[in-house]
């Protein structure tokens, strides 16, 4: 190499690396986006980190809640977002997975439209029953449905929201004579049972406990196939029906086409922020969730595995959300 090619070479290298370490992530306020309502298990996540996040990065995190369509109103806004990393997104199954089987008009494909960071938590599931239902586990709760007539009726938080596909499930995989009944949120489907308009339902732990621990409502199992420490007495579903796993998941998204260096940098920033014991103990304490992490070639893959695991439940089903 000659000395004036070495001298041009290394000039335009000087000029390039203040230009690159000017404009580091994140270098203005960042938009993180929630699919649901204030006030739920995902917002509370979202804020709690977020919250973390402003005090590690130096730069305003402000949450936006665009509830809606089973979350695919977030989705579309994230979607159509510009990939330079000041919009990011709180995924979850139905914006960021299944969403155009539940809404076959949705202008943006979930597998496409996307790229994924990180996967956050995994959020354990129970099954609990009305006080006054007859049965006492899974086994006798099947045979309640099929031998009445009428069938029982579940509670859901609403069209295909995640909950709604387990009670699916569970109702399809087991045979059950049931009719759903579909609420706006998931303590609306508790006090359904509470007050007798509907006889069980699958809802996360986080919000049956202190239903459970009042004696509201009688849990009878849980839908992950691991023992929840929360309630260690509860048997898992598969345990009846082999093969049964349902759980809700929040992770981190952008739009598709964000630079794999903004990608690393977030995943690096989230995976510090959920980390951090106070999160934890928030995650796993009160929540009754499981921290995840990773890298993000990880949870594209879980996110394509639960599209996979669902489309044909929803299928079957002929669900579509309102």
């Amino acid at each position: 190499m000659t000395a004036r090619r070495t001298l041009l070479l290394g000039t335009a290298a000087a000029l390039c690396a203040p230009a690159i370490a000017s404009t580091p992530w994140p270098n203005r306020p960042l938009r993180l986006l929630v699919a649901y309502a204030t006030g739920g298990v995902s917002d509370d996540i979202t804020r709690l980190l977020a919250e973390r996040l402003a005090q590690r990065i130096g730069v305003p995190v402000v949450v936006e809640n665009r509830g809606g369509a089973g979350g695919t109103i977030a989705g579309g806004v994230v979607a159509t977002a510009r990939p330079d990393g000041a919009t990011l997104m709180m995924a979850d199954l139905g914006a960021n997975a299944v969403g155009k089987e539940l809404i076959p008009s949705l202008s943006y494909d979930p597998l496409r439209a996307f790229a994924p960071i990180v996967h956050l938590v995994n959020l354990p599931l129970v099954l609990i029953l009305r006080q006054g239902l007859e049965a006492r586990d899974l086994a006798g709760l099947v045979a309640l449905s099929k031998g009445r007539r009428e069938g029982l009726t579940y509670a859901s938080p609403g069209v295909g929201h995640p909950t709604h596909l387990a009670d699916e499930l569970l109702a399809r995989t087991a045979g059950m004579n049931v009719t759903p009944v579909h609420y706006r949120s998931g303590s609306d489907v508790v006090r359904s049972l509470f007050q007798e308009e509907a006889d069980f339902g699958i809802i996360s732990v986080s919000t049956a406990m202190p239903f459970i621990r009042e004696g509201r409502v009688r849990p009878i199992a849980v839908a992950s196939v691991a023992p929840v420490p929360a309630l260690p007495d509860l048997p898992p579903i598969a345990a009846t029906i082999p093969g049964f796993e349902a759980t809700t998941w929040h992770g981190i998204v952008g739009p598709a086409g964000l630079p794999a260096e903004i990608v690393a940098a977030a995943n690096r920033i989230f995976n510090e922020a959920i980390a951090r014991p106070e999160v934890r103990a928030t995650v796993e304490g009160v929540q009754f969730g499981e921290v995840v992490g990773g890298t993000p070639e990880a949870f594209a893959a879980f996110i394509r595995k639960e599209a996979e695991r669902w489309t044909p439940v929803i299928r079957a089903a002929g669900i579509r959300a309102e």
